[in-house]
């Protein structure tokens, strides 16, 4: 990975956060997003100031996490989650088993439901 900083996204990237969720084919609408860049609650990836990846949250609930296309693998989406949980101190997300992996692979406790799985961590007390 090279020189990723995650930081609060701005209400001036609402384009480029709506691109990297839309490609992750995740609804969210321009409003929830503008929202969330105007509160602090969405973090971007950014790359020398090129947004590659976002994370949308509303209080430690994980609404969405997407990463450009050309940059998944790399672990621009581990990055995020980890610095959302260093912030919030413990997550929760909503997501379905093809994603089930990379929620594991970061530690979350998985609750099977209905029609979707529920991921929860939190950050160990030190």
């Amino acid at each position: 990975m090279s020189d990723i900083v995650v930081r609060e996204g701005t209400p001036d990237e609402l384009v480029a956060v709506m691109r990297i969720l839309d490609a992750g084919l995740l609804e969210a609408t321009a409003e929830q997003i503008r929202e969330a860049l105007t509160a602090g609650d969405c973090l971007v990836a950014d790359d020398s100031g090129r947004v590659v990846g976002a994370l949308v949250l509303d209080g430690d609930y994980v609404d969405s996490v997407a990463v450009s296309p050309s940059r998944r693998g790399r672990g621009i989406g581990t990055t995020l989650v980890r610095d959302a949980l260093a912030r919030r101190g413990r997550l929760v997300a909503d997501f379905d088993e093809g994603v089930r992996p990379f929620y594991e692979s970061l530690g979350f406790d998985i609750d099977e439901g209905d029609d979707q799985l529920r991921g929860v961590r939190d950050e160990p007390s030190e």
